[in-house]
């Protein structure tokens, strides 16, 4: 019997994503991305249990069987010849379909409380392997710390120093965009990416005047078709005095605004909830403590 373990499981922006048309024998898309780490955690825990279970709070739609969750914990545990007695308790707060990677943080903070009570290292390739079987952004999450990712998003490339950026976080109301269906909208009219190289030049040296200068994604044009808010909460973060740059994270729907200090980032975050009823957060891109206890 080990015992509970909880970890808290951060959320991500993307500062760099670039969608390549070209697909590999999987079908999944060439994709670059630069992601780093966000104070906004959900609380991830498992315990002994007589059976394996998957709980979220508040409850998801789907069943705890269709979840990313519990696909990484089946995976491994097959991979590793592990028994799953144990329950998974997952308290949520990043928002669904919002580009922030939810249900991936939830897998990535799984499979590392599982790899800590197995005795087997994160970045074990049977480790990897689920979890770039589980989704592209698992891979992140092992060992979230600002990254590039190549391949399908999936392959880590390079790592860079922490950089703290006051970032405001806001949703607009309605429903949000699966990337699945931001996938299929680019595919409409697909779009060959600008390089990465410039924004890990920037995350390198430290220099987050740099970086929030050389935002990019050109998946967001797809994420503003599927859901028209997207675009209107960008051009409105945007437009706000304590924003410096403006961008949609991911498939969206959610605009993360990057400004100066983090009393900005809870200045232009209560306004957009105030005067526009909608959800935001303002956090840095550096998280906090992520050790398993």
């Amino acid at each position: 019997m080990v015992g509970r373990q909880v970890i808290q499981a951060p959320c991500k922006i993307n500062l760099h994503l670039g969608i390549h048309s070209k697909l590999d024998d999987r079908g999944y898309h060439a994709v670059d991305s630069v992601m780093v780490p966000v104070g906004l955690f959900d609380e991830v825990a498992i315990d002994d249990a007589p059976y394996f279970s998957v709980r979220h709070e508040p409850a998801l739609t789907v069943p705890p069987e269709k979840t990313t969750v519990w696909k990484a914990a089946t995976l491994l545990a097959e991979e590793l010849h592990a028994q799953l007695n144990l329950r998974v308790d997952i308290k949520t707060r990043i928002p669904e379909k919002a580009g922030l990677g939810g249900s991936s943080a939830d897998a990535g903070a799984t499979l590392r409380l599982l790899a800590a009570r197995w005795g087997v290292d994160v970045h074990d390739p049977r480790v990897t392997d689920v979890a770039r079987r589980v989704g592209a952004d698992v891979s992140f999450f092992l060992d979230p710390v600002p990254s590039l990712y190549l391949g399908a998003g999936d392959m880590l490339a390079e790592t860079f120093p922490e950089l703290a950026l006051p970032v405001a976080l806001v949703m607009p109301g309605g429903s949000g965009v699966s990337a699945k269906a931001a996938y299929g909208e680019f595919d409409r009219d697909p779009s060959e990416p600008a390089s990465y190289e410039s924004m890990c030049a920037a995350l390198r040296a430290g220099d987050a005047e740099a970086a929030r200068g050389l935002l990019y994604n050109n998946l967001a044009p797809a994420a503003k078709a599927l859901q028209a808010g997207c675009a209107e909460v960008e051009a409105w973060a945007a437009r706000q005095p304590e924003s410096r740059a403006a961008m949609v994270s991911g498939s969206g729907s959610c605009v993360f605004a990057v400004c100066d200090t983090l009393d900005d980032a809870r200045a232009l975050a209560e306004r957009a909830k105030a005067e526009c009823g909608w959800w935001s957060f303002a956090t840095l891109t550096v998280g906090t403590s992520n050790k398993v206890c």
